[in-house]
């Protein structure tokens, strides 16, 4: 009958800790290899992963951080942008800083920012 790698596996689960460190002992001296080689190959992997660049950021959010002087026309505009009601565009002004949108283009954001600071509004993009 030949021995599957099932068999060799749970072999080694029924080992102790100590009769395990004898087993791979053995077989770094039989195969001339070492156990901690590859956690230094993953130490590396790690490093390089680390060192490449970041992705471009391709979302945006557009946050209303202040309304201004001349509130009504801000809230005039955040209704517009959002589709919001009177009442829910009023309460998003005078609780600033608040999300405007989330998730949006870069071109989105710029146009947001455009039109609420046309009417004294400071909008920042993160």
């Amino acid at each position: 009958m030949a021995i599957t790698k099932e068999d060799v596996i749970d072999f080694i689960a029924n080992m102790s800790v100590l009769e395990l460190s004898e087993l791979i002992k053995e077989f770094e001296e039989k195969f001339g290899v070492s156990a901690a080689a590859p956690v230094a190959v993953a130490a590396v992997g790690a490093v390089a992963a680390d060192a490449a660049p970041a992705e471009e950021k391709t979302e945006f959010d557009a946050i209303l951080a202040s309304a201004g002087d001349q509130k009504i026309k801000v809230i005039k505009e955040v209704r517009a942008i959002t589709g919001l009601g009177l009442k829910e565009a009023k309460e998003l002004v005078e609780g600033a800083p608040q999300t405007l949108k989330e998730g949006i283009t870069k071109e989105e954001c710029a146009d947001i920012k455009a039109k609420i600071e046309a009417v004294g509004g400071v909008v920042e993009i993160k």
